[in-house]
Protein backbone atom coordinates (compact mmCIF):
# COMPACT_ATOMS: atom_id res chain seq x y z
CA UNK A 1 0.00 0.00 0.00
CA UNK A 2 2.84 2.16 1.01
CA UNK A 3 4.25 1.88 -2.29
CA UNK A 4 1.21 2.62 -4.25
CA UNK A 5 0.45 5.71 -2.20
CA UNK A 6 4.22 7.24 -3.09
CA UNK A 7 4.19 6.46 -6.77
CA UNK A 8 1.37 7.28 -9.75
CA UNK A 9 2.33 3.51 -11.53
CA UNK A 10 4.62 0.71 -10.46
CA UNK A 11 5.73 -1.69 -13.20
CA UNK A 12 8.60 -3.49 -11.18
CA UNK A 13 10.05 -3.28 -8.17
CA UNK A 14 12.41 -4.90 -5.86
CA UNK A 15 12.79 -4.09 -1.94
CA UNK A 16 16.20 -5.00 -0.34
CA UNK A 17 16.79 -4.94 3.40
CA UNK A 18 20.27 -5.69 5.41
CA UNK A 19 20.79 -5.01 9.04
CA UNK A 20 24.36 -4.06 8.35
CA UNK A 21 25.53 -3.61 4.93
CA UNK A 22 28.56 -1.98 5.45
CA UNK A 23 30.30 0.18 2.60
CA UNK A 24 33.63 1.41 3.33
CA UNK A 25 36.49 4.00 1.92
CA UNK A 26 39.81 3.53 3.75
CA UNK A 27 38.93 6.30 6.37
CA UNK A 28 35.22 6.42 7.03
CA UNK A 29 32.38 3.59 6.79
CA UNK A 30 28.69 4.44 5.52
CA UNK A 31 26.36 1.63 6.41
CA UNK A 32 23.43 1.34 4.24
CA UNK A 33 20.83 0.40 6.48
CA UNK A 34 17.90 -0.11 3.55
CA UNK A 35 17.50 0.04 -0.06
CA UNK A 36 14.49 0.24 -2.57
CA UNK A 37 14.86 0.19 -6.11
CA UNK A 38 11.68 0.74 -8.45
CA UNK A 39 10.86 1.19 -11.67
CA UNK A 40 8.43 3.82 -12.41
CA UNK A 41 6.97 4.57 -16.32
CA UNK A 42 10.06 5.49 -17.80
CA UNK A 43 12.29 6.14 -14.82
CA UNK A 44 14.41 4.72 -12.48
CA UNK A 45 13.91 5.39 -8.84
CA UNK A 46 16.22 4.58 -5.78
CA UNK A 47 16.50 4.79 -2.21
CA UNK A 48 18.59 4.78 0.54
CA UNK A 49 18.87 4.97 4.28
CA UNK A 50 22.61 6.03 4.96
CA UNK A 51 23.94 5.46 8.25
CA UNK A 52 26.65 8.02 8.80
CA UNK A 53 27.23 7.26 12.90
CA UNK A 54 30.63 6.46 11.55
CA UNK A 55 31.97 9.32 9.89
CA UNK A 56 34.19 11.88 10.95
CA UNK A 57 34.08 15.03 9.44
CA UNK A 58 36.31 17.72 10.30
CA UNK A 59 34.45 21.65 10.47
CA UNK A 60 36.51 22.68 7.65
CA UNK A 61 36.11 19.48 5.36
CA UNK A 62 33.67 17.86 3.32
CA UNK A 63 33.52 14.36 1.73
CA UNK A 64 31.17 14.09 -1.66
CA UNK A 65 29.71 10.92 -2.27
CA UNK A 66 28.26 10.08 -5.36
CA UNK A 67 26.50 6.86 -6.24
CA UNK A 68 26.74 5.14 -9.44
CA UNK A 69 24.89 3.06 -11.72
CA UNK A 70 27.00 0.54 -13.61
CA UNK A 71 26.71 -2.46 -16.13
CA UNK A 72 30.21 -2.96 -18.39
CA UNK A 73 30.92 -0.03 -20.43
CA UNK A 74 27.56 1.70 -19.42
CA UNK A 75 27.56 3.85 -16.16
CA UNK A 76 26.16 7.03 -14.94
CA UNK A 77 25.85 8.91 -11.65
CA UNK A 78 23.22 9.71 -9.29
CA UNK A 79 22.87 13.05 -7.18
CA UNK A 80 25.86 13.21 -5.15
CA UNK A 81 25.46 13.21 -1.59
CA UNK A 82 27.72 15.98 0.32
CA UNK A 83 28.69 15.87 3.82
CA UNK A 84 30.12 18.75 5.72
CA UNK A 85 31.78 19.85 8.75
CA UNK A 86 30.38 22.83 10.74
CA UNK A 87 32.30 25.49 9.26
CA UNK A 88 31.93 24.13 5.42
CA UNK A 89 27.97 23.86 6.38
CA UNK A 90 27.94 27.36 7.00
CA UNK A 91 29.67 28.35 4.32
CA UNK A 92 27.60 26.08 2.06
CA UNK A 93 24.72 28.04 2.99
CA UNK A 94 25.66 31.39 2.83
CA UNK A 95 26.83 30.82 -0.47
CA UNK A 96 22.77 30.23 -1.52
CA UNK A 97 22.97 27.25 -3.62
CA UNK A 98 19.95 25.13 -3.67
CA UNK A 99 20.89 21.82 -3.71
CA UNK A 100 17.45 20.26 -5.63
CA UNK A 101 17.92 22.47 -8.50
CA UNK A 102 22.01 21.93 -8.44
CA UNK A 103 20.63 17.84 -8.34
CA UNK A 104 23.20 17.40 -4.98
CA UNK A 105 22.29 16.53 -1.41
CA UNK A 106 23.71 18.50 1.72
CA UNK A 107 23.87 17.89 4.79
CA UNK A 108 26.12 19.03 7.90
CA UNK A 109 28.06 15.95 10.22
CA UNK A 110 27.92 16.22 13.72
CA UNK A 111 30.49 13.97 14.91
CA UNK A 112 29.51 11.53 17.43
CA UNK A 113 26.00 11.40 16.85
CA UNK A 114 23.75 8.75 15.47
CA UNK A 115 22.83 10.27 12.33
CA UNK A 116 21.04 8.73 8.87
CA UNK A 117 20.48 10.33 5.82
CA UNK A 118 17.48 9.35 3.65
CA UNK A 119 18.65 9.16 -0.02
CA UNK A 120 16.33 9.17 -2.94
CA UNK A 121 17.06 9.60 -6.60
CA UNK A 122 14.83 9.42 -9.66
CA UNK A 123 16.99 9.15 -13.15
CA UNK A 124 15.51 8.30 -16.53
CA UNK A 125 15.26 4.27 -16.92
CA UNK A 126 17.48 2.47 -19.34
CA UNK A 127 17.82 -1.41 -20.60
CA UNK A 128 20.79 -2.25 -18.98
CA UNK A 129 20.38 -0.94 -15.68
CA UNK A 130 18.40 -3.73 -15.16
CA UNK A 131 21.40 -5.98 -14.08
CA UNK A 132 23.55 -3.76 -13.35
CA UNK A 133 25.43 -2.65 -9.74
CA UNK A 134 24.94 0.57 -7.43
CA UNK A 135 28.72 2.25 -5.96
CA UNK A 136 29.68 4.69 -4.14
CA UNK A 137 32.53 6.75 -5.05
CA UNK A 138 34.00 8.91 -1.94
CA UNK A 139 35.69 12.44 -3.01
CA UNK A 140 37.97 14.71 0.24
CA UNK A 141 40.30 15.50 -2.30
CA UNK A 142 38.16 17.46 -4.57
CA UNK A 143 39.46 15.31 -7.50
CA UNK A 144 35.26 14.06 -9.09
CA UNK A 145 33.90 11.50 -9.10
CA UNK A 146 35.16 10.14 -12.50
CA UNK A 147 38.71 10.48 -11.24
CA UNK A 148 38.02 8.41 -8.48
CA UNK A 149 35.58 6.01 -9.94
CA UNK A 150 38.06 3.00 -9.64
CA UNK A 151 38.52 3.07 -6.03
CA UNK A 152 34.21 2.65 -5.47
CA UNK A 153 33.15 0.63 -2.87
CA UNK A 154 30.23 -2.06 -4.28
CA UNK A 155 26.85 -1.19 -2.49
CA UNK A 156 24.28 -3.40 -3.89
CA UNK A 157 22.93 -4.99 -7.26
CA UNK A 158 20.25 -4.70 -9.05
CA UNK A 159 18.28 -7.37 -10.51
CA UNK A 160 15.25 -6.48 -12.37
CA UNK A 161 15.14 -9.13 -14.59
CA UNK A 162 12.17 -11.50 -13.89
CA UNK A 163 13.69 -14.71 -13.79
CA UNK A 164 12.66 -16.78 -17.04
CA UNK A 165 9.47 -19.61 -15.89
CA UNK A 166 10.44 -22.78 -18.36
CA UNK A 167 6.96 -23.20 -19.88
CA UNK A 168 7.96 -26.20 -23.03
CA UNK A 169 5.20 -26.55 -25.95
CA UNK A 170 3.88 -29.84 -25.92
CA UNK A 171 1.49 -31.57 -29.48
CA UNK A 172 -1.17 -33.85 -28.27
CA UNK A 173 -1.91 -36.56 -30.44
CA UNK A 174 -5.88 -36.13 -32.29
CA UNK A 175 -6.99 -39.98 -31.71
CA UNK A 176 -8.44 -41.56 -35.19
CA UNK A 177 -12.04 -41.38 -35.59
CA UNK A 178 -13.89 -44.68 -35.71
CA UNK A 179 -16.24 -44.88 -38.46
CA UNK A 180 -17.99 -48.25 -36.30
CA UNK A 181 -16.84 -48.60 -32.67
CA UNK A 182 -16.56 -51.97 -32.51
CA UNK A 183 -15.93 -53.46 -29.35
CA UNK A 184 -15.87 -56.71 -27.55
CA UNK A 185 -16.59 -58.32 -23.91
CA UNK A 186 -14.75 -61.85 -23.61
CA UNK A 187 -14.45 -64.38 -20.70
CA UNK A 188 -14.10 -68.20 -20.07
CA UNK A 189 -16.29 -71.11 -19.01
CA UNK A 190 -14.95 -73.95 -17.26
CA UNK A 191 -18.05 -76.52 -18.21
CA UNK A 192 -18.55 -80.34 -16.92
CA UNK A 193 -19.29 -82.84 -19.51
CA UNK A 194 -19.56 -86.65 -18.43
CA UNK A 195 -16.55 -88.55 -19.51
CA UNK A 196 -16.44 -88.20 -23.17
CA UNK A 197 -19.77 -86.46 -23.59
CA UNK A 198 -20.71 -83.76 -25.38
CA UNK A 199 -24.57 -82.81 -24.01
CA UNK A 200 -24.25 -79.77 -21.82
CA UNK A 201 -26.23 -80.35 -18.79
CA UNK A 202 -26.96 -77.35 -17.41
CA UNK A 203 -27.59 -78.37 -13.47
CA UNK A 204 -25.03 -80.55 -13.52
CA UNK A 205 -21.79 -79.83 -10.83
CA UNK A 206 -20.53 -75.96 -11.43
CA UNK A 207 -22.32 -75.82 -14.88
CA UNK A 208 -25.28 -73.81 -13.16
CA UNK A 209 -22.79 -70.90 -12.21
CA UNK A 210 -20.86 -70.95 -15.63
CA UNK A 211 -23.48 -70.53 -17.92
CA UNK A 212 -24.93 -67.63 -15.41
CA UNK A 213 -21.60 -66.29 -16.40
CA UNK A 214 -22.41 -66.37 -20.24
CA UNK A 215 -25.90 -64.80 -19.88
CA UNK A 216 -24.66 -61.62 -17.46
CA UNK A 217 -22.39 -61.15 -20.06
CA UNK A 218 -24.73 -60.99 -22.73
CA UNK A 219 -27.45 -59.24 -20.98
CA UNK A 220 -24.83 -56.44 -20.04
CA UNK A 221 -24.93 -55.87 -23.81
CA UNK A 222 -28.30 -56.45 -24.02
CA UNK A 223 -29.42 -54.29 -22.22
CA UNK A 224 -27.28 -51.17 -23.43
CA UNK A 225 -29.28 -49.33 -25.27
CA UNK A 226 -26.42 -47.73 -27.38
CA UNK A 227 -25.06 -51.46 -27.98
CA UNK A 228 -25.76 -53.24 -31.00
CA UNK A 229 -24.91 -57.07 -30.83
CA UNK A 230 -22.82 -58.00 -34.21
CA UNK A 231 -21.62 -61.89 -33.07
CA UNK A 232 -21.29 -64.08 -30.77
CA UNK A 233 -18.07 -66.67 -30.80
CA UNK A 234 -17.62 -69.67 -29.00
CA UNK A 235 -14.13 -71.68 -28.83
CA UNK A 236 -13.88 -74.93 -27.13
CA UNK A 237 -10.67 -76.42 -25.85
CA UNK A 238 -9.41 -79.80 -24.62
CA UNK A 239 -6.71 -80.76 -22.12
CA UNK A 240 -3.83 -82.89 -23.62
CA UNK A 241 -5.05 -85.78 -21.40
CA UNK A 242 -5.75 -88.78 -23.79
CA UNK A 243 -5.75 -89.22 -27.37
CA UNK A 244 -5.35 -85.76 -29.24
CA UNK A 245 -8.26 -86.93 -32.27
CA UNK A 246 -10.85 -87.67 -29.08
CA UNK A 247 -9.78 -84.98 -27.88
CA UNK A 248 -10.38 -82.78 -31.05
CA UNK A 249 -13.76 -84.28 -31.44
CA UNK A 250 -14.56 -83.34 -27.65
CA UNK A 251 -13.33 -79.65 -28.06
CA UNK A 252 -15.05 -79.19 -31.21
CA UNK A 253 -18.51 -80.65 -30.37
CA UNK A 254 -18.83 -79.07 -27.21
CA UNK A 255 -18.20 -75.82 -28.44
CA UNK A 256 -20.86 -76.61 -30.54
CA UNK A 257 -23.19 -77.61 -28.32
CA UNK A 258 -22.20 -74.42 -26.01
CA UNK A 259 -23.18 -72.19 -28.88
CA UNK A 260 -26.54 -74.31 -29.64
CA UNK A 261 -27.38 -73.33 -25.84
CA UNK A 262 -26.71 -69.65 -26.67
CA UNK A 263 -28.26 -70.12 -29.88
CA UNK A 264 -31.54 -70.97 -28.28
CA UNK A 265 -31.48 -68.56 -25.41
CA UNK A 266 -31.91 -65.56 -27.27
CA UNK A 267 -33.30 -64.22 -31.04
CA UNK A 268 -30.34 -62.18 -31.94
CA UNK A 269 -31.78 -61.41 -35.70
CA UNK A 270 -28.78 -59.73 -37.37
CA UNK A 271 -25.87 -61.28 -35.04
CA UNK A 272 -23.42 -64.07 -36.31
CA UNK A 273 -22.80 -66.82 -34.38
CA UNK A 274 -19.59 -68.79 -34.81
CA UNK A 275 -17.47 -71.69 -33.39
CA UNK A 276 -13.69 -72.95 -33.16
CA UNK A 277 -12.10 -75.34 -30.90
CA UNK A 278 -8.41 -76.15 -30.36
CA UNK A 279 -7.95 -80.08 -29.60
CA UNK A 280 -5.45 -79.31 -26.95
CA UNK A 281 -4.35 -76.36 -25.08
CA UNK A 282 -0.81 -76.73 -25.24
CA UNK A 283 -0.21 -72.58 -25.23
CA UNK A 284 -2.35 -72.95 -21.84
CA UNK A 285 -0.24 -75.41 -20.68
CA UNK A 286 2.86 -73.80 -21.17
CA UNK A 287 2.07 -70.66 -19.20
CA UNK A 288 0.48 -72.94 -16.52
CA UNK A 289 3.67 -74.77 -16.15
CA UNK A 290 5.59 -71.76 -16.09
CA UNK A 291 3.87 -70.49 -13.21
CA UNK A 292 4.22 -73.68 -10.99
CA UNK A 293 7.17 -75.19 -8.92
CA UNK A 294 7.67 -78.24 -10.98
CA UNK A 295 10.50 -79.96 -9.75
CA UNK A 296 11.26 -80.85 -13.55
CA UNK A 297 9.66 -77.95 -15.09
CA UNK A 298 12.82 -76.79 -17.03
CA UNK A 299 12.24 -80.13 -18.74
CA UNK A 300 8.86 -80.03 -19.19
CA UNK A 301 8.89 -76.78 -21.29
CA UNK A 302 11.62 -78.35 -23.20
CA UNK A 303 8.87 -81.34 -24.60
CA UNK A 304 6.59 -78.58 -24.82
CA UNK A 305 9.22 -76.01 -26.94
CA UNK A 306 10.74 -79.19 -29.47
CA UNK A 307 10.18 -79.51 -32.83
CA UNK A 308 9.84 -83.19 -32.36
CA UNK A 309 7.89 -85.18 -31.80
CA UNK A 310 5.46 -84.51 -34.15
CA UNK A 311 3.28 -86.37 -32.96
CA UNK A 312 1.02 -84.79 -30.14
CA UNK A 313 0.35 -88.13 -27.83
CA UNK A 314 3.96 -89.26 -28.53
CA UNK A 315 4.61 -85.72 -26.87
CA UNK A 316 2.34 -86.47 -23.74
CA UNK A 317 3.60 -89.74 -23.05
CA UNK A 318 7.12 -88.08 -22.92
CA UNK A 319 5.60 -85.68 -20.09
CA UNK A 320 4.87 -88.55 -18.25
CA UNK A 321 8.59 -89.59 -18.19
CA UNK A 322 9.58 -86.48 -16.34
CA UNK A 323 10.69 -86.97 -12.81
CA UNK A 324 9.45 -90.54 -12.65
CA UNK A 325 6.08 -89.34 -13.49
CA UNK A 326 5.35 -87.18 -10.31
CA UNK A 327 5.12 -84.29 -12.24
CA UNK A 328 2.81 -84.92 -14.51
CA UNK A 329 0.33 -86.52 -11.60
CA UNK A 330 0.41 -83.05 -10.71
CA UNK A 331 -0.31 -81.55 -13.92
CA UNK A 332 -3.16 -84.18 -14.20
CA UNK A 333 -4.72 -83.16 -10.71
CA UNK A 334 -4.11 -79.05 -10.90
CA UNK A 335 -3.26 -78.06 -14.81
CA UNK A 336 -5.56 -80.17 -16.77
CA UNK A 337 -9.52 -79.63 -15.59
CA UNK A 338 -8.28 -75.34 -16.07
CA UNK A 339 -7.41 -76.44 -19.57
CA UNK A 340 -10.83 -77.75 -20.43
CA UNK A 341 -12.51 -74.57 -20.77
CA UNK A 342 -14.69 -72.51 -23.48
CA UNK A 343 -13.79 -69.00 -24.08
CA UNK A 344 -16.46 -66.72 -25.27
CA UNK A 345 -17.04 -63.52 -26.74
CA UNK A 346 -19.59 -61.10 -27.21
CA UNK A 347 -18.73 -58.61 -30.40
CA UNK A 348 -20.89 -55.38 -30.55
CA UNK A 349 -21.58 -52.01 -32.00
CA UNK A 350 -21.80 -49.16 -30.37
CA UNK A 351 -23.32 -45.81 -32.21
CA UNK A 352 -21.74 -42.21 -32.47
CA UNK A 353 -22.46 -39.67 -30.15
CA UNK A 354 -22.12 -35.58 -30.86
CA UNK A 355 -20.06 -33.63 -28.80
CA UNK A 356 -23.13 -32.67 -26.48
CA UNK A 357 -23.91 -36.45 -25.58
CA UNK A 358 -20.10 -37.08 -25.43
CA UNK A 359 -19.49 -34.68 -22.60
CA UNK A 360 -22.46 -35.79 -20.81
CA UNK A 361 -21.42 -39.33 -20.92
CA UNK A 362 -18.12 -38.71 -20.33
CA UNK A 363 -18.76 -38.64 -16.50
CA UNK A 364 -21.91 -41.32 -16.21
CA UNK A 365 -20.95 -44.02 -19.00
CA UNK A 366 -17.49 -43.44 -20.56
CA UNK A 367 -17.25 -47.00 -21.81
CA UNK A 368 -19.35 -45.86 -24.73
CA UNK A 369 -16.81 -43.09 -25.86
CA UNK A 370 -14.01 -43.04 -28.49
CA UNK A 371 -11.08 -41.91 -27.66
CA UNK A 372 -11.43 -39.25 -30.82
CA UNK A 373 -14.66 -38.36 -29.10
CA UNK A 374 -13.13 -37.88 -25.33
CA UNK A 375 -10.95 -35.68 -27.34
CA UNK A 376 -13.28 -33.71 -29.07
CA UNK A 377 -15.15 -33.17 -25.46
CA UNK A 378 -11.89 -31.93 -24.23
CA UNK A 379 -11.39 -29.15 -26.38
CA UNK A 380 -14.59 -27.92 -25.55
CA UNK A 381 -12.59 -26.38 -22.04
CA UNK A 382 -9.17 -24.03 -21.85
CA UNK A 383 -6.27 -26.09 -22.57
CA UNK A 384 -4.82 -26.54 -19.41
CA UNK A 385 -8.01 -26.25 -17.02
CA UNK A 386 -8.88 -29.02 -14.67
CA UNK A 387 -11.38 -30.07 -16.82
CA UNK A 388 -9.27 -30.50 -19.95
CA UNK A 389 -7.20 -32.11 -17.86
CA UNK A 390 -9.51 -34.56 -16.27
CA UNK A 391 -11.25 -35.81 -19.34
CA UNK A 392 -7.36 -36.81 -20.56
CA UNK A 393 -7.25 -38.81 -17.11
CA UNK A 394 -10.58 -40.50 -17.77
CA UNK A 395 -9.36 -41.65 -21.50
CA UNK A 396 -6.42 -43.41 -20.32
CA UNK A 397 -8.23 -44.80 -17.48
CA UNK A 398 -10.88 -46.20 -19.90
CA UNK A 399 -8.00 -47.22 -22.51
CA UNK A 400 -4.52 -47.55 -20.34
CA UNK A 401 -2.64 -49.71 -22.96
CA UNK A 402 -3.62 -47.45 -25.42
CA UNK A 403 -0.81 -45.72 -27.20
CA UNK A 404 -2.46 -41.96 -28.08
CA UNK A 405 -4.37 -42.26 -24.30
CA UNK A 406 -1.27 -42.87 -22.47
CA UNK A 407 0.88 -40.39 -24.86
CA UNK A 408 -2.14 -37.33 -24.05
CA UNK A 409 -2.39 -38.07 -20.97
CA UNK A 410 1.45 -38.06 -19.97
CA UNK A 411 1.41 -34.30 -21.20
CA UNK A 412 -1.56 -33.25 -18.91
CA UNK A 413 0.46 -34.34 -15.99
CA UNK A 414 3.36 -32.42 -17.24
CA UNK A 415 2.06 -29.80 -17.71
CA UNK A 416 0.56 -29.92 -13.98
CA UNK A 417 4.05 -30.67 -12.61
CA UNK A 418 3.00 -34.64 -11.50
CA UNK A 419 6.41 -36.18 -13.49
CA UNK A 420 5.93 -39.56 -12.08
CA UNK A 421 3.14 -39.76 -14.11
CA UNK A 422 4.18 -38.35 -16.91
CA UNK A 423 6.80 -40.92 -17.29
CA UNK A 424 4.59 -43.81 -16.57
CA UNK A 425 2.17 -42.84 -19.23
CA UNK A 426 5.38 -42.09 -21.64
CA UNK A 427 6.17 -45.46 -21.13
CA UNK A 428 3.23 -46.88 -23.06
CA UNK A 429 3.20 -44.47 -25.54
CA UNK A 430 4.04 -45.09 -29.18
CA UNK A 431 7.61 -43.18 -30.22
CA UNK A 432 6.46 -41.04 -32.20
CA UNK A 433 8.22 -36.78 -32.69
CA UNK A 434 5.32 -36.28 -29.98
CA UNK A 435 6.66 -38.35 -27.39
CA UNK A 436 10.30 -37.15 -27.67
CA UNK A 437 9.03 -33.55 -27.22
CA UNK A 438 7.28 -34.39 -24.03
CA UNK A 439 10.52 -35.86 -23.07
CA UNK A 440 12.41 -32.96 -24.20
CA UNK A 441 9.66 -31.19 -21.30
CA UNK A 442 10.32 -33.25 -18.75
CA UNK A 443 14.05 -32.64 -18.64
CA UNK A 444 13.63 -29.17 -19.37
CA UNK A 445 11.41 -28.38 -16.51
CA UNK A 446 14.14 -30.60 -14.14
CA UNK A 447 16.41 -28.62 -15.12
CA UNK A 448 18.72 -31.28 -17.56
CA UNK A 449 19.12 -28.85 -20.38
CA UNK A 450 21.60 -30.30 -22.02
CA UNK A 451 19.75 -33.30 -22.58
CA UNK A 452 16.65 -31.73 -23.77
CA UNK A 453 18.57 -29.72 -26.12
CA UNK A 454 19.65 -32.39 -27.48
CA UNK A 455 16.28 -34.52 -28.12
CA UNK A 456 15.31 -31.32 -29.40
CA UNK A 457 17.57 -30.41 -32.01
CA UNK A 458 16.28 -34.37 -33.57
CA UNK A 459 13.07 -33.20 -34.11
CA UNK A 460 13.52 -30.24 -36.66
CA UNK A 461 12.15 -31.19 -39.92
CA UNK A 462 9.35 -33.14 -38.23
CA UNK A 463 5.59 -32.16 -37.80
CA UNK A 464 6.35 -30.42 -34.51
CA UNK A 465 9.37 -28.78 -35.32
CA UNK A 466 7.86 -25.24 -34.10
CA UNK A 467 7.42 -26.71 -30.87
CA UNK A 468 10.69 -27.76 -30.97
CA UNK A 469 12.35 -24.89 -31.78
CA UNK A 470 10.87 -22.30 -29.16
CA UNK A 471 11.75 -24.99 -26.60
CA UNK A 472 15.11 -24.64 -28.01
CA UNK A 473 14.49 -20.60 -27.40
CA UNK A 474 13.67 -21.40 -23.88
CA UNK A 475 16.61 -23.09 -23.22
CA UNK A 476 19.06 -20.51 -24.93
CA UNK A 477 16.93 -17.95 -22.54
CA UNK A 478 17.31 -19.82 -18.80
CA UNK A 479 20.76 -20.07 -19.81
CA UNK A 480 21.62 -16.65 -20.35
CA UNK A 481 19.33 -15.47 -17.45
Amino acid sequence: MMKKMFFTVVLVSFFFLSSAMAQKNEENQILVRQQLVERVDSSLVISMVLDLNDIEIASGNSMVCTPIIEREDSVIALPRLIINGRSRHILYERTGRNPQEDGEFELRRYNGTEQTFDYHARIPFRKWMEKSEVSLVTDVCGCGWEALQNEKSPLFPINMVQPIVLKPLLAYVVPQAEDVKKRSIEGSAFLDFPVNKITIYPDYRKNPSELQKIRETIEVVRNDKYATITEVSIKGYASPEGSYSNNAYLAENRAKALLNYVRNLYNFKDARFTVDFEPEDWAGLERMVKESNLEGKEEILAIIHADAPKDWDQREWKLKSVNGGADYRIILQDIYPALRHSDYAVKYTIRNFTVDEAKDLIYTDPKQLSLNEMFQVAQTYEPGSEKYNEIFEIAVRMYPNDPVSNLNAAITAIDSRRFDAARRYLAKAADVPEKKLAEAALLMLEGKLDEAESILTQLKGTSIAAQAEENLKQITAKRNE
